[in-house]
Parts: C-alpha cells; sequence; structure tokens
C-alpha cells in the first residue's frame, strides 16, 4: 500500500518542481523586459542571406527603439529550428516566421501569431519548383532522379508543401538536400549543383516584375531570371507571420503591437519590409487564420515534429 503513495508523492513533488522552474523562468525572462540589461529580443529566420536580414532587422528594431522607449536586440540563428526553440526557452520575445515554422511553435510551445505578412495586397503565396531553363524539367514528373535543393525543414513553400506533392505523385529524387536559405537553394540550380530548388513565389507587382525569392538575387546575378525559371507551383500557403512568445507583459506587449504596426504603414517602415522579406505590409492575424496549414499537413498524412528532424 505504501509504494502506490510514494510513486504518487514522487510525480507531485516533479510537477510542483517543473511548475516552479517555469514561473522562475517567466520572472526572470520578464525582468526589467526591454532596458539596456535585458532588451527584447527580435529573431529573424535565415531563409534570406544572413546579413541583410540583419541589417534589415536592425534598421526595425531602431524604429521601434524610438517609438517605444525599449531597448531591442537583433538576432538571426543557423536554422528555423532555433528560433523556435528560442521562442520556447524564453531567448526569443519576439520572432519573424514562415507559416509552417509558426505552426510548430504554438504546438509545442504556445507561441502567439500576432500579425500576418501582405505582399501585393496578398495574404496567401505559393511554393514553387525551378529549374534551369535550359533543362528538360517542365514539370513534377521530369523531377523523378533529380537532385532537389531544399531551403528549410520548418519551410513551408521551401520544403514542406513540394516534398508533400511530390510525394502524392510518387516522385523520387535522387538527392534531396537541405541549403539553408531561399537563396541558397536558388544558387544551387543556378549553378548546377541541383536540378531542382524550391523556394517561395508571389505574383509580380503591378509593373510585372517578378517577386518570387529569384528578385532577391538579380543585383548579384543579373541573369538569374532569365537562367532559373519556375517550372511547377503548390497550393496556396497563408503568409508568414510575425509571432510573440507566450507570458510576455501584457503592457510591453500592447504598446510593441501598435508601434509595431504602425511602423508597418510608414514609408520607411514599408521599405525596410520590403527588403527584409519582400513585405509591403502586416495586419492582425490569429491562430485561427492558419488551421487550412494544419488541414494539408494532416492531409498529407504528414507528422510536423517529424518532418522538423
Amino acid at each position: 500500500m505504501r509504494r502506490p503513495l510514494t510513486i504518487i508523492m514522487i510525480l507531485f513533488i516533479l510537477f510542483s518542481l517543473g511548475c516552479v522552474n517555469e514561473s522562475s523562468r517567466i520572472e526572470k525572462a520578464n525582468k526589467d523586459l526591454g532596458s539596456k540589461r535585458n532588451p527584447i529580443k527580435m529573431y529573424f529566420v535565415p531563409s534570406l542571406e544572413a546579413g541583410k536580414v540583419v541589417a534589415s532587422g536592425e534598421a526595425i528594431a531602431r524604429a521601434l527603439e524610438k517609438e517605444t522607449g525599449y531597448h531591442f536586440k537583433v538576432a538571426v540563428p543557423t536554422s528555423y529550428a532555433a528560433v523556435i526553440e528560442a521562442l520556447g526557452n524564453y531567448q526569443a520575445d519576439i520572432a519573424w516566421l514562415p507559416t509552417f515554422a509558426y505552426v510548430l511553435a504554438k504546438e509545442k510551445y504556445d507561441a502567439q501569431v500576432k500579425f500576418m505578412t501582405v505582399r501585393n495586397g496578398l495574404k496567401m503565396y505559393r511554393g514553387q519548383f525551378i529549374a534551369r531553363a535550359n533543362d528538360n524539367i517542365k514539370g513534377i514528373e521530369d523531377m523523378q532522379g533529380k537532385v532537389i535543393a531544399y531551403t528549410d525543414a520548418a519551410s513551408t513553400s521551401g520544403y514542406i508543401y513540394p516534398s508533400a506533392m511530390l510525394k502524392a505523385k510518387g516522385i523520387q529524387p535522387s538527392q534531396a538536400r537541405f541549403t539553408g536559405s531561399h537563396n541558397a537553394a536558388i544558387l544551387a540550380v543556378y549553378s548546377g549543383t541541383a536540378d531542382v530548388g524550391c523556394t517561395y513565389w508571389s505574383p509580380p507587382d503591378s509593373a510585372g516584375n517578378p517577386e518570387d525569392a529569384r528578385a532577391k538575387l538579380v543585383d548579384t546575378h543579373p541573369d538569374v531570371l532569365e537562367k532559373v525559371i519556375p517550372v511547377a507551383f503548390t497550393d496556396w500557403i497563408p503568409n508568414d507571420t510575425v509571432t510573440f512568445r507566450k507570458n510576455l507583459p501584457k503592457d510591453l506587449e500592447a504598446k510593441v503591437l501598435d508601434v509595431l504596426y504602425a511602423f508597418s504603414k510608414s514609408d520607411h517602415g514599408k521599405k525596410i519590409m520590403d527588403e527584409l522579406y519582400q513585405i509591403d505590409g502586416l495586419e492582425p492575424a490569429t491562430d485561427k487564420d492558419y488551421d487550412i496549414v494544419r488541414e494539408a499537413i494532416k492531409l498529407m498524412g504528414l507528422d510536423p515534429k517529424t518532418l522538423l528532424k
């Protein structure tokens, strides 16, 4: 009769210790948050060249500092997963997360989506399969036995949706590699080290200029739009997010949200966000906006946690 009681007591103690530890972490993370000693930590994913992401992120941070009076610190970890984990362990307070990365962060750590990005007036985008224009890859069926360059395991357009499409059609690549960013996936195709790349696609702007991932490389590779072309597209996907960690001080959260939204409406803000991830606006979002992604993942028979690994 003593053993069950002992086990119950042990479990109760472990649970209590876990609660105390979590409370301690929250208190430590929130103590003087926004001060020089404990700045608000804003993380960005390395979907593009890290140096450019950092520069744009710091420009956003400076604008927020000016209007809120809080101090900010910007970081670009080496993977999407690292950003998700940073939200979960209170190392990041705000993260600019791609769609699937947000869905996973919500599932694992109850992260809170606050804004959805807008591009060309749209809140949706697609993934694209790209190939060299002079190759004989004209569609999904031509990708059998080819080398495919994905971006990151938590990228919706750069891995989740396109890999699911290939799986559904029984297409088996000879090799699949993760390049770490959309730019790197494009360059792998451009240089011939991969036959196919998977990146994001958005419609051209009003002047007909491409707005997909290739546009970010035109300055350094002027012929990229002619040399590398889209050959297939995924279904539509809700746009990426600005996500806050759970348990942020409510007054701080409200102030940052107001200032960030106003920033997204300003000419200066639009310029910086365009340089960051080709964003031209932010709109309030809720977790329900991303149920369509969960349904798609479910229909694909995929496990989000397994995909991230």
